[in-house]
């Protein structure tokens, strides 16, 4: 007897500055899901938060198409429904698991996977505290030095404490961190609001931009270095895969180099030391394991030229799923081609799932 095909909803778009990558990834996530396997239920979360089921699959092959996609609205958070509830005509809707293809705040940092959790859904990816540490670099960095992993100098400060000390800031800024920096916001991927800083004269304007995209500011060491990612798949024996090495561009791997022109090189493998790439590998799980990850997860490494010193810069929960992403190309080089990876992240969020309710959160 063939197996009964599980029910997947995808979640794509949302609230954040990077609604348009997470359209992108979703178009290639959608075309790769095992149709054989799987009922796919495409959910598009507006710019406004409106969470909108896709019933046409013909508008799900372009960005365009997704973007302007209307149908019914869904919701989630009734655990005794077993999926989404419909709204206008009350029906629910079955649901084996969730895969959120959503990038940045109000998606990858713990919100959408605390909703999924009260619903009782399987969820692709960590959940909300690994989700939430990694969506904040602050935080995030703070988690790196506790588990002995470096990562570059830093700062950090909130909007409303530029606004009064900023003069104070600059001058920490200046003996702690040094020129050239990178100022970031605190709680975005994608180099969305990112500024390399090469003055104390350009500082306020790199502040500003960031200060747009959240309340809290980050600025870093800028390190000569090579940037390398290495991808990590599993639960609580988590694997990772060979070691990439980005070229961007731009100066830096800025949104442009990432998402607008094809002009960056991907090299996988890396052509670095077999140390360099052994190290990498065993701090990527060290750093998964640290914010208590699940599912997927893509860290991200600077190898600084001459010295030769790496360092942990950051870790992405909900890495790209472009059709140029590194995490699916690293998994692909490792022996694990694209449908295939996301067949195994499908059961890594049903194991998690099981696990959790086989949890006893009432006094018996």
């Amino acid at each position: 007897m063939k197996n009964q095909k599980k029910r997947i909803a995808v979640l794509f778009g949302g609230r954040s500055a990077e609604h348009e990558v997470s359209l992108t990834s979703a178009v290639a996530v959608l075309a790769n899901l095992d149709r054989e396997k799987y009922d796919i239920l495409p959910v598009r979360i507006s710019r406004e938060g409106r969470w909108i089921l896709i019933e046409d699959s013909g508008i799900l092959s372009s960005v365009p198409g997704m973007e302007n996609a209307e149908g019914p609205a869904v919701m989630a958070g009734d655990p005794t429904l077993g999926g989404f509830l419909r709204v206008g005509d009350g029906s629910v809707i079955p649901v084996d698991a969730v895969f959120p293809v959503l990038h940045g705040p109000f998606g990858e940092d713990g919100t959408v996977q605390g909703l999924l959790a009260l619903s009782g859904l399987a969820c692709v990816g960590a959940g909300v505290l690994g989700s939430a540490l990694g969506m904040d670099k602050v935080l995030m960095k703070q988690m790196f030095i506790q588990n002995d992993l470096p990562t570059p100098d830093f700062i950090w400060f909130t909007r409303s404490a530029w606004e009064k000390e900023s003069d104070a800031i600059l001058r920490g800024v200046r003996s702690e961190i040094g020129f050239p920096c990178f100022v970031k916001p605190a709680n975005l991927g994608s180099s969305v609001g990112i500024t390399q800083v090469k003055s104390e004269e350009a500082l306020g304007a790199a502040v500003e931009t960031a200060g747009r995209y959240d309340r809290k500011v980050l600025v870093e060491k800028a390190v000569g270095a090579r940037e390398l990612e290495c991808a990590v798949l599993g639960n609580d024996r988590p694997e990772a895969s060979v070691v990439g090495e980005i070229i961007p561009s731009n100066e830096f791997y800025d949104y442009a180099a990432k998402y607008v022109d094809d002009a960056s090189e991907i090299v996988i493998p890396a052509d670095i030391p077999s140390d360099v790439a052994d190290r990498a590998r065993l701090w990527s799980v060290m750093a998964f394991k640290a914010l208590d990850c699940a599912g997927m997860a893509r860290v991200d490494f600077l190898y600084e030229r001459g010295s030769g010193h790496l360092f942990v810069n950051e870790i992405n929960t909900i890495p790209g799923f472009t059709p140029i992403s590194m995490y699916p190309k690293l998994w692909e080089t490792s022996g694990l081609p694209y449908s295939r990876l996301l067949d195994r992240l499908i059961e890594l969020a049903m194991e998690r799932h099981r696990e959790t309710e086989s949890t006893v959160f009432q006094k018996q």
